[in-house]
C-alpha cells in the first residue's frame, strides 16, 4: 500500500463529520460515517473556490451519500465527486479506507505519476 497515505487515526474524526488531510499536495475531505466507512474527495468546492468541503455538513439526498459546501450548499457526492444541483461540475474522489486504527487516503500524485511512466 505504497501509494496510500496514513492521514490520521479514525477516532480523531468524529462520526458524520470530516477532516482535511494534506496528501501530496492536494487538500484532501476525508469523511467519516456513523459505520465507521470513510470518504475522500477534494477539499476544494468548485462554487465558492474555497478550500472548505471537509468542514460541510454530511448527509443523504434521495439516498446518495453528500457533503453540503458550508459556503453556497451545494452538495457533493461522496462517491462520485458529481454536485447534486449541476451535474456538469464535480470534485475528485479518492480512494479511502481504513487500515487497523489508521485512516488511509490513496495519494493522487502516485496515481498521476503511474500514468506519467514516472514511479
Amino acid at each position: 500500500m505504497s501509494d496510500w497515505i496514513a492521514v490520521c487515526q479514525l477516532d480523531d474524526i468524529v462520526p458524520n463529520t470530516g477532516v482535511c488531510a494534506l496528501v501530496g499536495e492536494r487538500q484532501v475531505a476525508v469523511f467519516r460515517l456513523d459505520d465507521d466507512s470513510v470518504y475522500a474527495i477534494d477539499n476544494h468546492d468548485p462554487f465558492s473556490r474555497a478550500n472548505v468541503l471537509s468542514r460541510g455538513i454530511v448527509g443523504d439526498v434521495k439516498g446518495e451519500l453528500v457533503v453540503a459546501s458550508p459556503v453556497y450548499k451545494q452538495h457533493f457526492s461522496l462517491v462520485t465527486g458529481r454536485c447534486v444541483e449541476d451535474d456538469t461540475v464535480s470534485v475528485p474522489v479518492y480512494g479511502a479506507s481504513v487500515q487497523g486504527e489508521y485512516v488511509m487516503v490513496h495519494d493522487p500524485a502516485a496515481h498521476n505519476a503511474a500514468h506519467n511512466g514516472r514511479n
